[in-house]
């Protein structure tokens, strides 16, 4: 096993990465910006290395400033976490060749899976089920006009290098495609740096399902169930739960093997995630991108599963066997999980502050993630997401009284937080019911 980690990241996922490493006795580095000097994950590490100041491009994406601080602590090996430098070839590419070990698919799965039009189209060699589309980036206007008449509106224009619900826009006609084609383009080249397009099908309602995978250390790559990612405000999700209450046991055997198909297709190892569109009225789904990384929705998996994907992550790492059986997996029960983000709970726009009040709720299946504690400092320079609030119960059922008891009993006060979000959500009857799609929101809006 790894027996010294520096963590490239921050917050709740820094802290969560932290706690499993500590309990299986690996010696933890955090590095941190200046705005996260009090955060409690700096705290919670065996060692800290200031890397910067606010700012994530001289901070937490500085890779000269992180592989610097694995050298000065002597860590053996890098977890990315999510976000920042996690799904970067080149950083993985570069930690290797520093001699660390990356805890992560290999820089090869990230660059396939990177490019959008590129997964697309290595899945559809694969067999795995792809929504009608370009085969090859939309070069111009024109290009995408022909593209969409040929698909049929209306078409989700996409950053080919985009990711995490950044980078994208529906066009119902061809004048909406000429507005956002020029929209996404620009963000993409300003964002990551590459102006691809693609065009797409777009599903007015759809649902949003995603297949956890993990390529272990032997080869084989296993799924891990799947879990419903619908409810979601500008394409970022807000609510996870597994199973999804959408999915009956033929269609998940169809997704599983699909994602399975997916993961071999590009040899991959570590954990991983397929995400599809789900067509209720249909029955289809069709591959939608792959997160090459930890996804922030992990523990439902982890509940439902009886595992622990970070302690998975390190022994794949360290080339050893999983703590389970790939040959009899089987999931047990029902998990829920939502994002508290400092964000207020209506037009979900950003609201720092100082946090003068801070309760997490306790209880039979009630987890929290917290990235932050009473007293610390919401700043605006990172993510919105302050903690994840995750329950778990025998049946659906069970899991949502338990989620309904915990966002009552979670206490906030300073930052704007999307708490009464929740509750709000966990009153309404498409939720309830299970039959909600990724326009839940809208609608409650």
């Amino acid at each position: 096993m790894i027996e010294s980690l520096l963590v490239a990241n921050r917050g709740e996922i820094a802290r969560r990465i932290i706690r499993t490493a500590k309990r299986l006795g690996i010696r933890v580095i955090a590095v941190h910006s200046e705005a996260d000097a009090d955060l409690p994950f700096v705290a919670e590490a065996d060692e800290a290395v200031l890397i910067g100041p606010p700012n994530p491009a001289l901070s937490y994406r500085n890779t000269e400033a992180i592989l610097a601080a694995a050298k000065s602590t002597g860590a053996q090996a890098i977890h990315p976490g999510y976000g920042f430098l996690s799904e970067n070839a080149e950083f993985a590419r570069t930690v290797e060749a520093s001699g660390l070990i990356w805890v992560g698919p290999d820089a090869d799965a990230i660059t396939a899976m990177g490019d959008k039009i590129n997964a697309r189209n290595l899945m559809s060699a694969a067999g795995v089920p792809v929504a009608p589309g370009t085969t090859d980036p939309a070069g111009d206007l024109d290009a995408a006009v022909t593209a969409a008449a040929e698909i049929g509106y209306p078409v989700m224009v996409k950053a080919a290098a985009g990711g995490g619900g950044m980078g994208m826009g529906v066009a119902a006609d061809e004048a909406a495609l000429r507005t956002e084609y020029d929209k996404v383009r620009a963000f993409a080249e300003r964002m990551f740096g590459d102006g691809s397009v693609l065009i797409e099908r777009y599903f007015p309602r759809v649902r949003h399902v995603e297949v956890q995978i993990l390529g272990l250390a032997d080869g084989r790559v296993v799924a891990l169930g799947e879990r419903e990612c619908s409810v979601q405000r500008r394409n970022q999700k807000l609510v996870e739960e597994s199973p999804s209450p959408a999915v009956s046991p033929e269609l998940r055997a169809r997704l599983l093997a699909a994602a399975v198909r997916a993961g071999e297709a590009v040899g991959y190892r570590n954990a991983g995630t397929v995400e599809c569109l789900f067509d209720p009225t249909t029955g289809e789904f069709f591959f939608l991108e792959m997160n090459t990384r930890l996804q922030v929705e992990h523990p439902v998996t982890e509940y439902v599963y009886g595992i622990d994907l970070v302690e998975e992550q390190l022994r794949v790492a360290s080339g050893l066997a999983p703590t389970f059986d790939p040959d009899a997996l089987t999931p047990s029960g029902h998990a829920i999980e939502m994002r508290i983000n400092a964000e207020d709970p209506k037009r979900f726009l950003p609201g720092p502050g100082v946090i003068r009040t801070w309760v997490e709720p306790t209880g039979e299946g009630v987890r929290v993630d917290s990235g932050y504690t009473e007293g610390n400092t919401v700043t605006p320079f990172y993510d919105s997401l302050l903690a994840k609030l995750i329950v778990s119960g025998a049946t659906r059922d069970e899991a949502l009284d338990r989620a309904k008891a915990a966002v009552a009993a979670f206490q906030i006060a300073g930052p704007k937080n999307n708490v009464p979000f929740f509750a709000e959500l966990l009153t309404n009857e498409e939720f309830l019911t299970g039959a909600y799609d990724t326009g839940i929101v809208s609608r409650m809006r």
